[in-house]
C-alpha cells in the first residue's frame, strides 16, 4: 500500500513557474513508476507526465512538453513537478499517481493522492 499526499499547489500569475511535489509513505516507493494527472472543471482528468523508478525514462503529454518537468527522489520518497509558462489552461486539480510501470493510462494507477489545485490567472 503507497498513500499519496501532494502539495505546491496555488495561485500564480501566467508566465509564472511552480513546483508541485508528492509525498509517498511507505519504504517500497522506489519500486513504483510515478505519474501525475490533472482535472480541469468539467473535464476528464487527463495524462500529463510520468517517471519510471529509477528516473531513467520520462514521459510527457504533448500539450506540456518543453513546460513541464518531472523527477523523483527516492531518498526522500517524493515526485515532483515543476511547471514552468504557466498558462491559463494548465488550470486544474493534479494528482499523482502510483503504478508498476511508468503510463499515460489512468487505469495503470493502483493509487493516488488528494490532489492540490493550480490556478493561473491571465
Amino acid at each position: 500500500q503507497v498513500q499519496l499526499v501532494e502539495s505546491g499547489g496555488g495561485l500564480v500569475q501566467a508566465g509564472g513557474s511552480l513546483r508541485i511535489s508528492c509525498a509517498a509513505s511507505g519504504r517500497t516507493f522506489s519500486t513504483y513508476a510515478m505519474g501525475w494527472f490533472r482535472q480541469a472543471p468539467g473535464k476528464e482528468r487527463e495524462f500529463v507526465a510520468a517517471i519510471s523508478r529509477d528516473s531513467g525514462s520520462t514521459y510527457y503529454a504533448e500539450s506540456v512538453t518543453g513546460r513541464f518537468t518531472i523527477s523523483r527522489d527516492n531518498a526522500k520518497n517524493t515526485v515532483y513537478l515543476q511547471i514552468d509558462s504557466l498558462k491559463p489552461e494548465d488550470t486544474a486539480d493534479y494528482y499523482c499517481a502510483a503504478s508498476i510501470a511508468p503510463s499515460r493510462q489512468r487505469a495503470q494507477y493502483d493509487y493516488w493522492g488528494q490532489g492540490t489545485q493550480v490556478t493561473v490567472s491571465s
